[in-house]
């Protein structure tokens, strides 16, 4: 009983600016911002181009201003460096989020996917690892991978 009245305070007390709610949960914004990263981080050469692509996302996300989007995509990359797993991350956001904004931010992440022109296995991997996480259906996974294909101006090939 202590544990379900824990864990009852801890859904309702707010989060710090961007990192953890008082409960040791991620905050939202830290754990979309974290997602994207993994994304850009997927890739092995990641580019001043993928990294702009996070901060753009999160600045649509959370209406966020450069400065506070730079040092989120900051502690977001210094989170994800040390992270053991994507599940700490995919959770709050699975639990409080619909699914339109979920799927924006699916639809956000492929934009930082082919924000260098080209999709790696190992990005395409972790967008389905993500995706799934979030229990994303396939249908809309795939729908939010073409939209962002077609706005990054990309061909049919991957």
């Amino acid at each position: 009983m202590f544990k379900s009245l824990m864990d009852l305070f801890d859904t309702l007390a707010p989060d710090d600016a961007f990192g953890r709610s008082r409960g040791g949960t991620p905050s939202l914004p830290l754990s979309a911002a974290v997602l994207l990263v993994e994304v850009m981080r997927a890739d092995t050469d990641f580019s001043d181009l993928e990294r702009g692509a996070v901060r753009r996302a999160l600045t649509a996300l959370f209406a966020l201003s450069d400065d506070e989007a730079d040092a989120l995509t900051a502690q977001a990359e210094c989170t994800a460096r040390t992270a053991s797993d994507l599940f700490a991350f995919t959770s709050p956001i699975d639990e409080r989020w619909a699914m339109p904004e979920k799927l924006r931010l699916v639809e956000l992440m492929w934009s930082v996917a082919y924000a260098d022109g080209k999709l790696g296995d190992i990005e395409r991997h972790t967008m389905w690892r993500i995706a799934d996480l979030l229990h994303i259906p396939q249908g809309a996974y795939v729908h939010t991978r073409l939209r962002a294909k077609a706005a990054a101006g990309l061909g049919d090939e991957d």
